[in-house]
Order: structure tokens, then C-alpha cells, then sequence
């Protein structure tokens, strides 16, 4: 090529930082979500002078910065309050049984999970509650999209052992903050929960357009390196994302338009780029996700696309899985919550099996693209939405 010169070479990048564009990216400043932050702090204070922590319920539509402000605080109380609190994430979508989001919490506080088999919820509780006693500590746990809680009234059990915990543990304190996105959360609970739950709500309001902007604009700042894409052009990128409702969009757009740059040996990010993730706009890679899947869970997800039957019950593909690779049923469980989590599947509940909590699985792709895509083999994925 007689323009090679005019190529990025193999190790140059518009990208000063990739991982700023990824959903679990945790911005240095947060200025626009500081009310709802201080808001949540207070209900901290408490737990700092041996008291019990304010329960909150974090209201807003999804792409508010709930998540994003619950894990900042919960950084800046791991680095000022670590003697005093102890504050534990839990995303509902992954972790949605009891067993499972105590785990959660018994893997913060002494470094590692229970085992999955062999050992009952209530040593596992136990040990929780007698480590509080014993360390003096609060708990405090942030439950994620709760609504993954719902079905069975799974949720009002995990309300009630972690907030009736004193009952049993004297002096132990603890904690909720409840995420919600858009199911009116008052009706859920069991009476005698709802009264102890008690909860303060914080609200996050959708951002408005200069928001929205501020915040690519910083992204943008951060992930590139200087004049790679400008303003008119975020502009634009915020006014798809705006129109959408939903600022991953924008962030996700932000991203492809930096790729295809880089696929243009392009050093600035053109309107052509812009328009062009725009027209695959809420696209994701097939091939990105599968690998970045475990070992367990590409065999799970290879299992069902030989399968691909539209009515198969967790339960039923749990029995036919199980016959070729013996796993436990709780193991089994979180795969298919984390292939759902990924968009991979769909599960639907059928309203029957035990507190109507039995699911539909079926496949939200064709099998044999999983197939050809699953980390080993050579075809290129298109992008799909």
C-alpha cells in the first residue's frame, strides 16, 4: 500500500480509555446525582454511632444512575467507614433466590462463597449474623432490581431475615436499599414486612437533555484521546440517545463510533462513523458475549440449542441437562440467570410448579448461529439487536 503511513498502525488507538464505555464503568465524578448520593449517606449515619441504618427503596427508569450512586457510596464507606459499616451489592437478575444472595453476603464478609451443596441456609445465615454480633459491624445491602424477587413472594422471606435479624441476634443491625425501576413496589410486600421495612424513598428522575450531554461529553473526554469527536457530533449522538430514553444507548454509541473509526484507520471520529452506529443502534456482538461466557455456561447454552424446544421447563432442561453433566440444581440455576442476564435466552413463568415459580427457557437466537459462534470457531457474527 503506497498510504500505509496514513494507517493506525497495529498499536495506536483513538481509545484513551476503552473501559470507560463498558455498563459497569464507575465515573470519578458523579455531580449529578450528589442530592440522591447525600440522601442515601444520611441514612448511613445512623449505623456509624451504633444505631440502626435507614432502610431506603431507590425509585427511577432504568439508566438513572441507581446502580452507579449505590456503588459509589458503598466505595466511599468501604474507605472512610470500613471499622463501622459493612455494604454489600447484590444485582436481583443473577442472585434472585435466598440462598443465593446470602452467599453474596457471606462471600464480602469472609472473603469467599459457601459451598453450594452440603451445607443448610441456616449455618450459612448463622454465621452471618454471629460475625455482625461479634464485629460490632452494621450490614447494609443494596438488592438490585428486585423485581426478579417477586414471583412466589421470594422477596418478602430475604426482607424478613435480614431485617428481623435482631430478633434472633441482639445488637445485630441491618439495612435494605431496594432498586426499583417501574413496578410499584407497595403492594408487593407482606404486610408484616412492609411495616418493618419502613422505607425512605430517594427518587432519580430521568436526565434531561443537557445532562445527557454533559455526561457523553465526559465520557467522550475520558475515553478518547483529545479532538477525536466533536461536540456537534456528541450533539447528535444525544439527541438519538435522548429521543430513546435510555442513556447506555449513548454510551454504547460513543463506543461503535469509535470502533468504526478504527476500522477506517480513521485518527477522528467522522459523521459517517456516527451514522453508521447509529443504523445498528441497541446492536450488541453475539461473538462478544459468548466469549466472555465460562466454561459451564457456553456447555448450558450449547445443551439448549440442540434442544430448542419453545415449551421446555427449567425444570424438564434441568433433568435432561443434568443426565449428561451432573451439576447441582442451584449451579444450573445461576447459569440460566446469568444466560438470561446476557439477552441469551428468554424465561417466562408458566404460573404452575411449586408458588407458580416454573419457567419457559427458550432461545432469543437461532441455534446453529450460537453454535457457529461459540468461542473455537471461525465465522463472523453480524450484529443484532
Amino acid at each position: 500500500m503506497d498510504n500505509l503511513n496514513d494507517f493506525l498502525m497495529y498499536d495506536e488507538t483513538i481509545f484513551q480509555d476503552m473501559t470507560v464505555f463498558n455498563s459497569d464503568y464507575l465515573p470519578e465524578n458523579f455531580k449529578l446525582r450528589q442530592p440522591q448520593m447525600a440522601e442515601m449517606a444520611l441514612s448511613l449515619r445512623p449505623a456509624l454511632k451504633k444505631g440502626k441504618p435507614i432502610n431506603n427503596l431507590i425509585l427511577g427508569p432504568p439508566a438513572t444512575g441507581k446502580t452507579t450512586a449505590i456503588k459509589k457510596l458503598f466505595e466511599m464507606a468501604k474507605a472512610d467507614c470500613e471499622d463501622e459499616i459493612i455494604c454489600v451489592y447484590v444485582n436481583c437478575q443473577l442472585h434472585s433466590t435466598k440462598f443465593d444472595i446470602f452467599s453474596q453476603i457471606h462471600k464480602k464478609i469472609f472473603g469467599h462463597a459457601p459451598p453450594e451443596t452440603g451445607v443448610p441456609f441456616a449455618r450459612v445465615y448463622n454465621n452471618i449474623m454471629n460475625e455482625l454480633y461479634d464485629s460490632e459491624k452494621a450490614l447494609i445491602i443494596a438488592l438490585d432490581d428486585i423485581n426478579h424477587l417477586f414471583q412466589g413472594n421470594m422477596i418478602s422471606e430475604i426482607f424478613y431475615d435480614i431485617l428481623r435479624a435482631h430478633e434472633s441476634f441482639e445488637g445485630v443491625r441491618t439495612g435494605i436499599f431496594a432498586v426499583l425501576s417501574d413496578i410499584d413496589f407497595r403492594y408487593v410486600l407482606d404486610q408484616n414486612v412492609g411495616s418493618i421495612f419502613n422505607a425512605n424513598e430517594v427518587n432519580f428522575n430521568p436526565y434531561n437533555y443537557e445532562e445527557t450531554f454533559k455526561i457523553l461529553q465526559e465520557r467522550a473526554r475520558l475515553g478518547f484521546f483529545p479532538n477525536v469527536i466533536s461536540d456537534s457530533l456528541i450533539e447528535k449522538i444525544t439527541d438519538y440517545t435522548f429521543e430513546n430514553g435510555d442513556l447506555r444507548l449513548g454510551i454504547d454509541l460513543l463506543r461503535t463510533s469509535g470502533n468504526n473509526a478504527e476500522v477506517d484507520a480513521s485518527r477522528v471520529i467522522t459523521e459517517e462513523h456516527v451514522d453508521k452506529a447509529i443504523a445498528s443502534a441497541g446492536g450488541i456482538s453475539l461473538r462478544y458475549i459468548l466469549d466472555n461466557l465460562s466454561e459451564k455456561e457456553q456447555d448450558l447454552l450449547k445443551f439448549i440449542t440442540r434442544i430448542n424446544e419453545k415449551n421446555i421447563t427449567s425444570g424438564e432442561l434441568y433433568k435432561a441437562y443434568n443426565r449428561e453433566n451432573k451439576i447441582s440444581y442451584a449451579t444450573y440455576n445461576r447459569l440460566i440467570n446469568k444466560l438470561e442476564f446476557l439477552r441469551l435466552i428468554d424465561t417466562t413463568y408458566t404460573g404452575t410448579g411449586q408458588k407458580g415459580n416454573s419457567r419457559y427457557v427458550s432461545l432469543r437466537f437461532d441455534g446453529k448461529e450460537i453454535r457457529d459462534n461459540l468461542p473455537g470457531k471461525k465465522s463472523r457474527v453480524r450484529i443484532i439487536n
